[in-house]
């Protein structure tokens, strides 16, 4: 059964279980006071969600996250974006 909820999930968002794994992973493990990570995150988000993630946007949404200081989920970067 698990196998087929990851297909489906991969079939609509078009996104591997692989890819949304290793996102999470970081996402979990990251230090959202730590520019470079943030803008990492930002762009990992933006890449999975094929959103162009303009050089303003990653300033301003890095600057958003920085100044709230605490962890962030997907579902809140995808928010963001």
């Amino acid at each position: 059964m698990q196998n087929s909820f990851f297909k489906s999930i991969e079939n609509k968002t078009g996104v591997s279980m692989d890819d949304l794994f290793t996102l999470a992973n970081a996402i979990s493990h990251a230090d959202f006071t730590d520019d470079k990570q943030v803008r990492k995150i930002v762009r990992k988000v933006g890449k999975l969600a094929n959103k162009p993630v303009s050089q303003e946007l990653e300033d301003e949404l890095t600057r958003s996250i920085l100044q709230s200081g605490s962890s962030l989920s997907l579902a809140d970067i995808q928010k963001l974006l």
